[in-house]
């Protein structure tokens, strides 16, 4: 989903100040000129020798990655616009440069690529800070339809035109339901295209700023048409297998002490299974750490966040996803990958099937370990919930890609971080 594009400002110094390469100076002077003035003085930028040249080439590339790496972040998807995410983005990027270095056995100051680091966290904060209210576009809407929908967002700079008139602000674009035009309506937003102002669907606008496919019939929609490329599917599966195969050394520690803990903790198995559904329809077995105590004959539901069946190591593996760490065997199985649509028990499929006709439309794709929904909107706790939960999935199978699936996998360390949605 392309995002909707900031696109007032007109006059100069806005977009001086607001554009890319003010940007990027500013923030390459903050995040490595200044680290390597005072780590060698300030005279390297004029006379460095050759080891201080590569290092402050790698630490700009770096810098350069982290940059652009979060304009993505910011602008190609709803809820990229967020502090903790930027922030895990920037440390990523430097951490591969770190790692690329010691691999490659580059002779780069450590020192010098840690201290830009944290200085491009602290810029990218301030840039952030700075800069939001100016690129949260701003629209008009024409009330009626599913363009009530928009209007009803939370934190969106949506205002309702009521008599067709600008009155002379400056907008990013109107939006309205195309399927709900009067001819007096479909005259003015011919004009305001042909006055350089973009018109968007209400649909549209809604899937970008929510990351939400809202359908109440399937004839609304698209979706019933869209399936993901065999090429992608064939890509996403080796990335799958590598990453689940290079993990292997931390992944097993990881593993026996949680199991150990486990143990020690409350008697049963190790090991949770489960019957879940999959790619379609098909029921498969799900591997997790056991998180709750035994109780024989438990009736199925949806857990609490404050679930008294969960243990106190429970509690713990399921905030930092450790609980998960055993569908690494059914990703290898092919039965899952690690990001995709949560798979559900059999009996709730049942249930939500009869009250959405095409609720098994999110089985079009493999169940992921991690998926847009957990990142977004975390577990489902009743029913409502769960047909949210079905909008952000739509909305993956809609447009997942590799570029979502990183996005997901860095929205799912910010998760980690913070435990959100655990449950």
């Amino acid at each position: 989903m392309k995002s909707l594009r900031v696109r007032r400002f007109k006059k100069l110094y806005e977009k001086v100040l607001l554009s890319r390469i003010f940007a990027l100076v500013m923030g390459w002077l903050f995040s490595v000129a200044l680290p390597s003035a005072i780590y060698w003085g300030p005279q390297v930028l004029q006379n460095a020798n050759a080891g201080q040249k590569t290092a402050i080439i790698v630490t700009s590339l770096a810098f350069f990655l982290s940059h652009f790496g979060a304009k993505s972040l910011l602008s190609n998807y709803p809820g990229g616009r967020s502090q903790g995410l930027i922030s895990t983005q920037v440390v990523i990027c430097y951490g591969i440069f770190i790692i690329g270095a010691l691999l490659l056995r580059i002779e780069v100051s450590r020192v010098l690529l840690i201290s830009s680091g944290i200085a491009a966290v602290v810029w990218f904060q301030i840039e952030y800070i700075t800069t939001r209210t100016y690129f949260k576009p701003k629209l008009a809407i024409i009330p009626g339809g599913f363009a009530e929908e928009v209007l009803a967002l939370p934190g969106c700079d949506v205002r309702p035109l009521i008599d067709l008139d600008l009155n002379g602000i400056r907008y990013d674009g109107i939006v309205a339901d195309f399927e709900r035009l009067s001819p007096q309506e479909e005259r003015f937003l011919t004009r305001c295209a042909l006055e350089n102002i973009p018109v968007y669907n209400a649909k549209t606008v809604y899937e970008s700023l929510t990351g939400r496919v809202k359908i109440d019939k399937m004839s609304e929609n698209n979706i019933g048409s869209l399936l993901p490329s065999s090429a992608y599917e064939t890509c996403k599966a080796i990335i799958d297998w590598v990453i689940v195969v290079a993990t292997i050394p931390v992944v097993v520690p990881i593993a026996l002490l949680t199991a150990l803990l486990i143990r020690l903790e409350s008697s049963g198995p190790v090991i949770y299974s489960q019957s879940r559904v999959g790619r379609g329809n098909r029921t498969f077995t799900i591997y997790k750490f056991r998180s709750m105590r035994v109780i024989n004959n438990a009736i199925e539901k949806f857990a609490d966040e404050e679930d008294p069946r969960v243990t106190r190591i429970g509690k713990i593996i399921r905030k930092l996803r450790i609980d998960e760490l055993p569908q690494f065997l059914n990703v290898l199985r092919g039965e899952m990958s690690l990001i995709g649509p949560r798979p559900e028990q059999p009996s709730f499929v049942k249930e939500f099937n009869d009250k959405i006709p095409f609720y098994s439309y999110r089985h079009v794709v493999k169940p992921g370990i991690t998926g847009w929904a957990q990142v977004r909107q975390g577990y489902a706790a009743d029913s409502d919930e769960t047909r949210v939960k079905i909008e952000h999935d739509f909305y993956y199978i809609k447009n997942c890609s590799l570029s979502l699936d990183f996005f997901i996998v860095f929205l799912t360390l910010k998760t980690m971080f913070t435990g959100f949605g655990a449950r």
